[in-house]
Order: C-alpha cells, then sequence, then structure tokens
C-alpha cells in the first residue's frame, strides 16, 4: 500500500517556492492551490479552479510555451488521478523546463478524505517511469526536497517527484478565485496583454 507518509504538505511547498525567481507554478485544483496560496500569492502563480485533471496538461502547455522560464506543477494525487492519461503525453513531448511535483497523501482529500487509488497501491513514480520520464523521484523526508527545489529552478530537464505528505486537512488559504483576473494577472506577468 502507498498510504501517504509524514511530510508537512505546507512546508514542503513553502520550500519549493523559495527564492523562486521567475519561476511559474500550476496549481492543481483545492489543496494545492491552498498550500501555494500559503507560501505566498504571486502573480506568476496560475491557480486552477473548476479543471480538475488538468494541472499536468496545463503546465505541459505553458512549458511549451515559455521554454526559457523553468514551470512547476504542483498537484494532488487525485487530481493526478483524473489527468493519468497526460503523465504519457509530458513524457513524451519532455520539456526540459518542466517538473512535476504530486502531493500524495493518499487521499481525495476534497470529498471526504477517501483513500486515493494512490492510497490504495497505484505507484505515481512507476508510472511516471514506465512512461519514460527521465528523472522521477520520490520524497519521504523534508532533506529530499531542497535538492528537488534546486533542480526545478535549474530547468535541469523534464521531472517527476512524488511528496508523501501527511493526510491531513489544513486551514484553507484561498487564493483568488475570479479566473479572469487570475488568467489576465498570469498574462501580465508575462508581458502580455490581459485577453
Amino acid at each position: 500500500m502507498s498510504a501517504g507518509g509524514t511530510l508537512d504538505r505546507r512546508a514542503v511547498v513553502a520550500d519549493l517556492l523559495k527564492d523562486r525567481g521567475d519561476l511559474l507554478v500550476v496549481s492543481g485544483l483545492g489543496s494545492p492551490s491552498y498550500d501555494v496560496m500559503a507560501a505566498g500569492d504571486h502573480d506568476l502563480n496560475y491557480y486552477l479552479w473548476a479543471a480538475m485533471g488538468s494541472a499536468m496538461t496545463v503546465g505541459l502547455g505553458l512549458a511549451t510555451a515559455q521554454p526559457g522560464r523553468p514551470v512547476l506543477v504542483l498537484t494532488g494525487d487525485g487530481e493526478a488521478l483524473m489527468g493519468f492519461g497526460a503523465l504519457a503525453t509530458v513524457a513524451l513531448r519532455r520539456p526540459p523546463n518542466l517538473s512535476i511535483v504530486i502531493l500524495d497523501n493518499g487521499h481525495f482529500g476534497e470529498t471526504g478524505m477517501q483513500a486515493s487509488h494512490a492510497g490504495q497501491g497505484i505507484e505515481f513514480t512507476r508510472v511516471a517511469e514506465a512512461c519514460g520520464f527521465p528523472v522521477v523521484d520520490l520524497v519521504t523526508e523534508r532533506q529530499g526536497v531542497e535538492p528537488l527545489r534546486r533542480r526545478i529552478h535549474a530547468k535541469a530537464g523534464l521531472n517527476l517527484a512524488v511528496a508523501k505528505i501527511a493526510a491531513v486537512n489544513l486551514p484553507r488559504a484561498l487564493p483568488p478565485r475570479d479566473g479572469v483576473f487570475v488568467k489576465n494577472r498570469f498574462r501580465m506577468a508575462l508581458g502580455f496583454r490581459p485577453a
């Protein structure tokens, strides 16, 4: 069984976003967006609302459109399971500036903490390896976060990491919920006009 871990999700996300520079961040629906917001709102945060299963494909599109900038997708195991096929597409496209971090607590946190497929034995690391990700990490200890952060910021090639986090329901730190505002703020931070 792969029932999550002991890492503090908010601490992991805050560590990954420390000294972020020009890092573009796509956060999956629910808790990952709350975690990113808790680490500090930023114009280069693209919070997904009502787009369950889309974080990895949005990150792929962004990494393709912005090849000179590092892109980080932060998502949960439940959201990643809904976009399972995206792992194969991302691995085939292999953008060198894309990092995916799956915050895996083995539960569907947004719908009542039922055990997810990851909590019942599906291992994202093995799936990513089978899809052809060149670098796959399993992070179970806090000291494993800093090397991951450095790799993300260095644009050291496509990589995926699974962070085994504790299955706790933390207070929500709600980011802006107006999708048009989030999109336009993000576009302007990239130097584009609002659409």
